[in-house]
């Protein structure tokens, strides 16, 4: 049901509502077929090979949810995924939307004080989780954590362990614990009640990445989240019915939040766990072929990966299917849309998009009437008042400045969990221009009318007084053969005063390479002559790491800390926080 109003308070940002009068179910629309077409594949690495029909899907999907209820989970409740990404992971989170209860998600390969800094915040009722998971052709087994995390956790009614890697899980020691089929077994499957809620009732507590302080509990409306999904990959990602949709992610990225939703497009969901580098990293269009694969969902680092690994598919796979490829998680750079299509497709729609856990969804993306240019994103989203702003909060074009929205829009986080009045969501997203959406993006409208995005505007480099972008200088570097990725920061300079800042360049070179003059000499000049003399980093380390989320993105402000002796909170959130010990007291940063 939609209801007469559309939106009332548009004049506030935040405190806007859409579609006040409407009832609507998340679940129900992602469920509408009942038929043995296929809904779920599933590969872990080169491991595990499933299908499930939407027959099946709506099946499992109506028996957890009957078992949920039979729990006594309600509306509002909260029911928390620790789960690779496999089918009953989709399963959990159409169950616990159908009754309305609340979802949160997070990666098995997060640590438990990872898990606690964020499912206990929430106080969750139920927590599924699996026993364990395969990475790299390593199993790992996750019980021990699990048993550890339902401990600290005393909201938890139940924890349901799925099996993944054995058959039949010991969950002896875990408390509260049932293994999935028993936790399922006595409910017969058949009729789901989809319960009709507020256009605006909380579906899903997303977490920012929390490398600053705690992680922020951004909680997501059900109808936001449905509306701009469908706008997305229905008329900005051309999904349509019959499609093979892919992303790589995990359960701890909203790009597994975003890819569930491609089932309300008719589109078959392709999921994956593991590493993306198995079989010489050509798993991923192994699993192209096979299933037929439309649109295929990746990173910017996995592409500048491969193409530093040599790794040419278009010579390899047929990938007769793809029409659509999809890259987020950090700027792709114009030798990235090169390299996509001299190796891997020419005639697809190479779409670099940007958004972010925030808003569950996009306000840079894909268009597939428009060409693509060259280092750009297409074009600004649907739905979205996109501008950019300079110091005085003027909007310009053609120029660097902060991405802001300066209308309210569907799926505006309806705020934090647990901030009364609002306060630290208003202090997050609001205080730099009033009634306005700062982003966080440090960005350039195009002649084209597409995006530039040159890095985080907190990370943004400041020598001299002149701003730049940390993916300039990504992009210079990293097209070195002898450089895998780098990470570049500002450092206070001299130490100990406010005043001016020196740009410091960290480089991981390629196996069994020493960082020499001749190399160091060799980066700076490359960046001084395809950018300007401020760009020059004034001292270029090598390390063997570099620090990142467990969503692949690098940690410039996590290194910045580190550098100039401040804590780094909440280290894990990042996937390998060893690797911050490798900037610690660099005694080449002292003069």
């Amino acid at each position: 049901m939609k209801g007469s109003r559309v939106l009332v308070g548009g004049d506030r940002m935040p405190g806007a509502r859409w579609y006040p009068d409407a009832k609507l179910n998340f679940a129900e629309n992602l469920l509408r077929r009942r038929d043995t077409s296929t809904a779920l594949v599933f590969w872990g690495e080169n491991r595990v090979k499933r299908r499930v029909t939407h027959l099946e899907l709506h099946d499992q999907v109506s028996r957890i949810a009957a078992a949920l209820r039979a729990l006594g989970v309600k509306p509002g409740d909260r029911v928390s995924a620790y789960l690779p990404n496999m089918p009953e992971a989709i399963s959990a989170m159409l169950a616990a939307a159908s009754i309305g209860a609340t979802v949160s998600t997070s990666s098995p390969d997060f640590g438990v004080r990872g898990v606690l800094d964020r499912f206990g915040q929430i106080a969750p009722k139920v927590l599924f989780a699996a026993d364990g998971y395969f990475y790299n052709g390593k199993t790992i087994d996750s019980l021990a954590k699990v048993e550890e995390i339902a401990a600290a956790i005393p909201s938890l009614k139940r924890v349901v362990v799925v099996p993944y890697v054995s058959d039949k899980p010991d969950v002896s020691r875990i408390p509260g614990a049932q293994r999935f089929e028993d936790f399922i077994g006595a409910q017969p499957g058949g009729d789901i009640v989809f319960e009709q809620l507020p256009f605006d009732h909380p579906l899903y507590i997303l977490f920012s990445s929390g490398t600053t302080g705690m992680p922020k509990c951004i909680v997501h409306g059900a109808g936001g989240a449905l509306l701009k999904h469908v706008c997305e990959q229905q008329l900005h990602c051309d999904v349509q019915p019959g499609d093979r949709l892919f992303y790589f992610t995990t359960l701890g990225w909203m790009m597994w939040n975003w890819l569930a939703s491609g089932l309300a497009s008719g589109a078959t969901l392709l999921l994956y766990d593991g590493s993306p580098f198995v079989e010489e990293g050509r798993i991923l269009f192994d699993y192209a072929d096979a299933e037929r694969t439309t649109h295929l969902g990746t990173s910017a680092k996995f592409l500048d990966a491969l193409a530093k690994a040599g790794v040419a598919p278009a010579g390899t796979h047929r990938l007769e299917r793809l029409r659509t490829v999809l890259s987020t998680g950090s700027p792709l750079a114009p030798e990235g849309f090169d390299y996509v299509y001299r190796s891997i497709k020419r005639d697809v729609c190479l779409s670099s998009i940007s958004g972010g856990t925030d808003i569950c969804g996009c306000f840079v993306l894909g268009n597939p009437i428009l060409p693509v240019w060259r280092g750009e994103i297409q074009s600004r989203a649907l739905g979205v008042k996109v501008e950019v702003f300079d110091e005085d909060g003027r909007s310009i074009e053609g120029e660097r400045g902060e991405l802001v929205c300066t209308r309210p829009f569907p799926s505006l986080p309806l705020g934090f969990w647990d901030d009364p009045g609002g306060t630290k969501y208003r202090a997050a997203y609001f205080e730099r221009y009033p009634g306005v959406w700062t982003h966080g993006d440090w960005c350039e409208i195009t002649a084209h009318g597409g995006m530039i995005i040159y890095g985080r505007s907190d990370a943004v480099l400041n020598p001299g007084g002149v701003r730049i972008g940390t993916a300039e200088i990504y992009r210079q570097v990293e097209q070195l053969d002898e450089v895998v990725e780098s990470l570049v920061i500002g450092q206070t300079w001299p130490p100990g005063e406010i005043g001016d800042v020196r740009v410091v360049l960290f480089v991981r070179l390629r196996d069994g390479l020493v960082l020499d003059e001749a190399l160091a000499g060799r980066i700076k000049a490359r960046i001084r002559e395809n950018t300007t003399p401020r760009h020059v980093p004034a001292k270029v380390l090598q390390v063997p790491d570099i620090p990142r989320t467990k969503s692949n993105k690098i940690v410039e402000l996590a290194v910045r800390n580190v550098v100039h002796g401040r804590p780094v909170k909440n280290v894990e959130a990042l996937a390998n926080p060893e690797a911050l010990e490798h900037f610690r007291n660099r005694p080449e940063l002292a003069g």
